[in-house]
């Protein structure tokens, strides 16, 4: 089969959607497809998170890597933390060699902010879509440029942010922010023009959301169709991933797969309708490895090895109703749902909140995934449990308030004036989500909090920013009196008394893997996960059909990583005919009897 965007593809394409509906398994077959016709491809994650490395078998890097066995593809990961330090470096070398150390201290604070990093990698994402090539390298001279985007939410934002700082620097000369000092930014306000330029216009750039055959995946790319229209991005195309067609007949898990899917397609959003549409049928095997990622659009069979023979260990896993026990039994705390976006992070923190509430308690449910939608998950309402959501665009504008109200309040006009500007720059609302982040983690003090939280890589950049604030307040007020009794939320995340890090994962190769180097990461902040649960298990279901027997052989493949130790506790949610949303279906999920 051919993607019909391949017919005519434009320079850019963006491929983004609801995390786990296969952006980068369809960004990676196409800039393969695309380099096997004899293009120059520069394939591009913008995900802090992203699983190249593992799926093409080669290390990612902030600048261009060929992809051993296809010519003319290279690939670049944009590293948040290696950006940051590189612009970090070239907005202290625009000073002029006779400024005064006071002067390099005070843009070297300017730039050492949380928000930076979020910036330094959109600066190279300007750079990208400006055809300036890669910072520092001269011209690309790339046919096509294939990004790999994060979950939608990220992505709106990094979209937004050429035009959001276009218009903050238009003739705004004076003062800073966390690009540093404004007199220096000229020569960048013009490249962010040029960002937007390409991203607006028809010829050069097109937008793929990609979904699965999903009712929710499909609300959630209609919401961002309609987002991205507004910025000016309305060159789009649908790829509807993974249609699953049964094999064989009888087999009431296929039927019923089959008919969620049909079901979603049918009913697909009115924003999505008008957009020309292709479909990629569910395939076989795991999307590792480029045989198997070339026969994702081809069609021919992967020649990937695959163990049919392959034995499940023992497995200690347990029900979901079991961890809400255990949880239920500490009265009161944080519960942090983490793990790769489409795993059902969602789906598990709206089910453990239920269930807590079904035990007697009061709890607060919210998240930090600026697409998610914890009340979709629960459409209705249950006596003792808060629903909330850390909105950016309301917790910025508060935050801004606030500011304004105190820090402002003594200011003349000018001095008022020159504030506002100076909070009207996009990285505010990174400010912004984590004040409200560390009120949230507070009031797990005195009840239970379940934090549905982002996908993988940005719930890692906002504890990196828990962490720099964490350094800033101990380096403030080393040797002051009464720091003994300082908590910062960092020190709430590591106490283990406080914070139970629930980690979601399905049982496939790049969730289980992404679950483990999360934990990792956690580890190396001091932050100890609680458990995993595997979610959607085909191991219970007893189907037949050859497409998903073959599929089941990589899950077994998959539970036994995790019974080598991965886990210190394991819970299992089965995969369910029809998807455990409303309340009621939610207490049942909290309730249900283990796996035999």
């Amino acid at each position: 089969m051919r993607l019909g965007l391949l017919d005519h593809p434009t320079r850019f394409l963006f491929c983004t959607g609801k995390g786990g509906v296969g952006k980068t398994s369809l960004s990676t077959a196409t800039a393969l497809t695309l380099a096997d016709s004899g293009k120059r491809v520069l394939l591009v994650s913008t995900d802090p998170a992203s699983n190249l490395d593992e799926m093409l078998g080669v290390p990612l890097r902030n600048r261009p890597v060929p992809v051993p066995g296809v010519s003319g593809l290279s690939v670049l990961n944009i590293d948040p933390d290696t950006a940051a330090d590189s612009y970090r470096t070239r907005v202290l070398a625009q000073l002029a060699a006779t400024a005064p150390e006071v002067e390099r201290d005070t843009v070297r604070e300017q730039v050492s902010g949380a928000c930076t990093t979020e910036i330094a990698a959109f600066d190279e994402f300007a750079s990208l879509l400006a055809q300036e090539g890669i910072p520092g390298q001269g011209k690309s001279g790339y046919d096509h440029v294939v990004f790999d985007t994060a979950p939608t939410g990220h992505t709106l934002r990094l979209l937004s942010l050429p035009k959001a700082w276009t218009g903050f620097l238009a003739g705004n000369n004076s003062g800073a922010s966390c690009l540093g000092p404004h007199s220096g930014l000229k020569m960048q306000e013009t490249r962010f023009r040029a960002a937007l330029g390409a991203l607006s216009d028809p010829a050069l750039t097109t937008v793929v959301l990609v979904t699965t055959p999903d009712s929710r995946a499909m609300q959630e790319a209609g919401r961002a169709s309609l987002e991205l229209s507004a910025l000016g991005l309305a060159h789009q195309r649908l790829v509807i991933n993974g249609v699953f067609h049964p094999t064989a007949t009888g087999d009431a898990v296929a039927e019923a797969l089959a008919a969620l899917g049909r079901d979603a397609i049918l009913h697909v959003p009115d924003a999505l309708a008008a957009l020309p549409a292709d479909q990629v049928p569910l395939r076989p095997f795991d999307m590792v490895g480029l045989p198997a990622l070339r026969a994702l659009l081809s069609g021919a069979a992967a020649t990937t090895p695959r163990d049919g023979t392959a034995r499940t260990e023992a497995l200690p896993a347990e029900p979901l109703s079991r961890l809400v026990d255990e949880l239920s039994a500490k009265c009161r705390g944080l519960i942090m749902v983490m793990g790769k976006g489409g795993v059902g992070k969602t789906t598990i923190a709206a089910a453990l909140a239920v269930g807590l509430v079904q035990r007697g308690h009061s709890v607060h449910l919210t998240t930090t995934d600026p697409a998610a939608h914890v009340a979709d998950a629960l459409q209705g309402s249950l006596p003792g449990l808060i629903v909330g959501r850390i909105d950016p665009k309301a917790e910025t504008q508060a935050y801004m308030d606030k500011i304004m109200s105190t820090q402002g309040r003594d200011l003349d006009e000018q001095g008022k004036a020159l504030l506002l500007e100076d909070l009207q720059s996009p990285c505010s609302e990174e400010v912004a989500v984590f004040h409200a982040f560390s009120r949230t983690v507070g009031e797990a003090r005195s009840a239970f909090v379940v934090l549905d939280t982002a996908p993988t890589g940005h719930s890692l950049l906002l504890m990196d920013a828990t962490g720099a604030y964490h350094r800033q307040v101990v380096r403030q007020y080393r040797g002051a009196v009464g720091i003994s009794h300082i908590t910062t939320p960092l020190m709430r995340l590591q106490d283990p008394t406080y914070t139970h890090v629930v980690i979601v994962t399905l049982p496939e190769t790049t969730p289980v893997t992404q679950a483990s180097e999360l934990q990792d990461d956690l580890r190396r902040a001091k932050i100890e996960p609680y458990a995993w649960v595997i979610n959607k298990s085909l191991a219970a279901s007893g189907t037949t059909d050859p497409l998903l027997r073959s599929r089941l052989d990589g899950e077994r493949r998959q539970v036994s990583r995790i019974a080598r130790g991965l886990a210190k506790r394991t819970f299992v949610v089965p995969w369910l005919p029809k998807p455990p949303v409303g309340v009621e279906a939610l207490g049942t999920l909290a309730a249900a009897k283990g796996l035999k």
